[in-house]
């Protein structure tokens, strides 16, 4: 693209950290959250919201090592529209090298009921809230929530007091996606003609997928005059989800023709940074999904593939080279050495150290060994799996499984804990029951299954499955993931993975750091 200027950038700010992460079941552990911190900043993305400060103390000391950690973004947090929340928010970012305070109210008449405000009151502490905000911070974003389904006059009102109150940048939230793309770009558009000071101000569009048009909203508001798109990655967030990162950031550079825009994004990081939030969210990416999916650039039909084979243009309208998966393919086999992994996976984005290297190489040979022909997805499996940082408190040493077609299942299974070699033998209505069912015999827990999801990784009947398991115990919720070719052990591994991650968030709320969840509806 050629004589871009400022007018045609569009500012990517990713909120996976924090409307991400609120998601149910999708928690990060406080080294994810500096980990998938750092790739944002690495790949470009211009703002990060970090987290909601006052939600817990957890959330703020994510925050406030991001701030002080990240080295290109400007770090956000989020605050309702009260002074507590702006202040702790301002204290969790003031550290960072840019800082930004995001503060937000629900002005539709549904939200307006909730604090039970009238519009001059809802007005004046608008008025308040950013006037408080910008005496604290330069850099000051103001969100009226479900701004789709305000009246008109009412948000052009809001929207304009605001703006004198000192807020920089004005998000229009979709809040439960309700909206369409016509009318995500006339709102935006009209905004931008009629408010008095719209033209010194930027404005953003934060779209929900709840009808499935959060990412052509979010083009469209762009096509009204917003320069910020409000983003997670892989689409994480309540209920549907956001608007996927990788969607509107390969649709602007795709379609450069009809949508003269641009971003600041290393596009070729998109990949593996998807996989990394898959993993420590334990939500997969659906195979069919638009960019980063399994199948995303796969090809089956004869038709199709003979037409690649000609001319990959014929059925790509990007190369996946663009978004960091490797062109060529590197067959590996139980033959294959350390030099042969390493160069596989940094084809497949992973940039690995020795040790963790070690780890993937021994997994590997033992998967080679069961499997004729080892898979690119098989290999993420793999490494994913290795990459999850939890404890080694508890370990499967051996697990022994005896099904019957007239009766129970029966698992014995071997562990390690704490250094101490424990034996169990259960019963249970399948085989993955009488596991869980040995696991809670030789450690007594209250954890209560939330989620148990197996996936083929590759086709046939040497697949590997991958296994995700959701627990939660007091409020605090953990997720664990494994593969192997056998379900039962992966399921093993996992609901085991997720104990050992309950564990280290239960030491950390011991020693004084507060992992609770709040929602909105409790905050408010």
């Amino acid at each position: 693209m050629t004589n871009q200027t400022d007018k045609d950038r569009v500012l990517i700010f990713d909120t996976t950290l924090r409307d991400g992460e609120q998601s149910p079941g999708a928690t990060m552990t406080h080294s994810e959250k500096l980990e998938i911190a750092e790739l944002l900043d690495e790949m470009g993305v211009d703002i990060i919201e970090a987290g909601f400060p006052i939600a817990s103390e957890g959330d703020f000391a994510a925050v406030s090592e991001i701030a002080e950690r990240s080295k290109n973004a400007v770090i956000c947090g989020l605050a309702r529209a009260q002074f507590g929340d702006i202040d702790r928010c301002w204290e969790a970012v003031k550290h960072a090298k840019q800082p930004r305070i995001h503060t937000f109210i629900g002005t539709s008449p549904l939200h307006r009921a909730i604090p039970n405000l009238t519009k001059d009151e809802m007005a004046e502490r608008i008025h308040e809230t950013v006037s408080h905000a910008r005496n604290l911070c330069d850099n000051v974003q103001w969100s009226p929530m479900d701004a789709t389904r305000t009246e008109w006059d009412y948000l052009a009102r809001v929207v304009e007091i605001a703006i004198k109150a000192g807020a920089s940048t004005i998000n229009i939230p979709d809040t439960v996606g309700y909206t369409a793309p016509n009318e995500s770009a006339d709102l935006i558009r009209r905004l931008i003609a009629e408010v008095p000071g719209a033209d010194e101000v930027i404005f953003a569009t934060h779209c929900h997928n709840d009808l499935g048009m959060a990412t052509a909203n979010s083009l469209a508001a762009v096509e009204g005059g917003a320069r910020q798109i409000e983003c997670t990655i892989n689409g994480l967030g309540e209920r549907a989800g956001n608007t996927a990162l990788e969607e509107v950031v390969m649709a602007l550079k795709v379609r450069g023709d009809i949508m003269p825009f641009y971003t600041n994004i290393d596009t070729k990081k998109i990949m593996h940074i998807s996989r990394r939030v898959s993993t420590v969210s334990g939500f997969p990416v659906q195979f069919n999904k638009a960019i980063v999916g399994k199948n995303a650039f796969a090809h089956e039909s004869g038709i199709h593939q003979d037409g690649m084979l000609k001319n990959a243009e014929t059925f790509e309208i990007m190369r996946p080279e663009d978004v960091g998966i490797a062109g060529t393919s590197l067959p590996l086999g139980k033959h294959s050495g350390r030099a042969a992994l390493r160069a596989k996976l940094a084809d497949l984005g992973y940039e690995v150290g020795d040790n963790q290297l070690k780890d993937v190489f021994v997994r590997f040979k033992e998967l080679a060994d069961r499997k004729k022909e080892v898979y690119d997805d098989d290999i993420i499996a793999l490494v994913s799996a290795t990459a999850d940082g939890g404890t080694d408190r508890l370990q499967i040493v051996s697990l022994k499984v005896v099904c019957g077609t007239g009766g129970p299942a029966e698992a014995t299974l071997e562990m390690e804990i704490d250094g101490k070699d424990v034996m169990a033998t259960e019963s249970g209505d399948g085989p993955v029951d009488a596991t869980f069912k040995a696991v809670r015999a030789l450690h007594p827990n209250q954890a209560r299954l939330q989620l148990y999801q197996v996936n083929a990784v590759t086709e046939g009947t040497d697949a590997q499955a991958t296994v995700s398991v959701r627990l939660e115990e007091d409020g605090v919720i953990a997720t664990g993931q494994s593969a192997n070719t056998d379900t039962v052990v992966a399921s093993a591994q996992a609901y085991v993975s997720a104990l050992n991650r309950l564990l280290v968030r239960r030491d950390k709320m011991g020693s004084g750091a507060d992992r609770r969840e709040i929602s909105y509806k409790e905050l408010n």
